[in-house]
């Protein structure tokens, strides 16, 4: 089998991949529902969904930080990396040591469709990701139910020190946009550095705290409050940058964070 990769890579099978090893949090996740938790060899230490998937697979290091070594003594057949979270120089290696390797790219759900439908021809489960592609849609229309009834700009932060943020390329503003929230730095690139003076008087409405990758805490809330004069607030990371089937999830924690808006 033969087929492209979401950076327009050659993906080259011989036969159909039993040892997996992933190396992004959110798709470990989509590999699980679709019921390929039994072949997973190897996952990260933040591949936290399902729970027990690190007691079931070993933990090879982070997303970044790749026990390559620990890798090669699992003996896999296939990784599944993202262009995001993995560095290239690591996806490389695999590829290098005749391993298949598929990189995703994921900004909106378009691509997550995709990526679901590569990953039910890799592992001859077609059926299974026709089913969970359409529970998605059908997640995805319900979620319009629960969008935000009033426009609301806001500013993403992702990171402290400096402070940075989710520009409009991102699967973030995506996200956003699904709640019915307005990206304010819709048109930066994706993750700029932003000043104090740009959260004072460019940041919309409100400014959102990501929980990963920096982990914003509620002291954080009470500082940045106090810098810019905006109404923050702690939003659940998992939710708006996890671009695997954590979406089926959303539901419940979005009439939240609209009452929260």
């Amino acid at each position: 089998m033969r087929l492209k990769d979401q950076l327009n890579n050659e993906v080259s099978l011989e036969s159909v991949p039993r040892r997996i090893i992933s190396l992004v949090p959110s798709l470990t996740e989509l590999l699980c529902d679709l019921g390929l938790a039994g072949q997973i060899v190897g996952v990260t230490k933040f591949c936290v969904h399902p729970e027990n998937i690190r007691q079931k697979s070993t933990v090879i290091g982070g997303t970044k930080k790749v026990h390559l070594d620990e890798c090669m003594a699992l003996k896999p057949d296939f990784v599944l990396a993202s262009k995001e979270e993995n560095i290239e120089h690591q996806v490389n290696f695999f590829q290098e040591k005749g391993i298949v390797v598929y990189t995703s790219d994921i900004k909106v759900f378009d691509d997550l469709k995709d990526l679901v439908n590569d990953l039910g021809q890799i592992f001859q489960i077609e059926s299974k990701a026709q089913r969970l592609s359409s529970t998605i849609d059908d997640h995805l229309k319900q979620l319009k139910n629960f969008q935000l009834k009033k426009d609301i700009s806001a500013t993403y932060l992702i990171w402290k020190d400096p402070y940075m943020a989710a520009g409009g390329d991102t699967f973030i503003s995506h996200m956003l946009a699904m709640t019915g929230i307005d990206n304010a730095l819709a048109h930066e690139k994706r993750y700029p550095t932003v000043s104090v003076e740009t959260l004072k008087e460019k940041s919309g409405d409100v400014i959102l705290l990501s929980s990963e990758p920096f982990p914003f805490k509620a002291s954080h809330v009470e500082e940045i409050a106090g810098l810019t004069g905006k109404k923050v607030i702690l939003v659940d990371g998992e939710f708006f940058s996890w671009y695997g089937s954590r979406i089926l999830h959303m539901k419940d924690y979005l009439k939240q964070l609209t009452s929260q808006l």
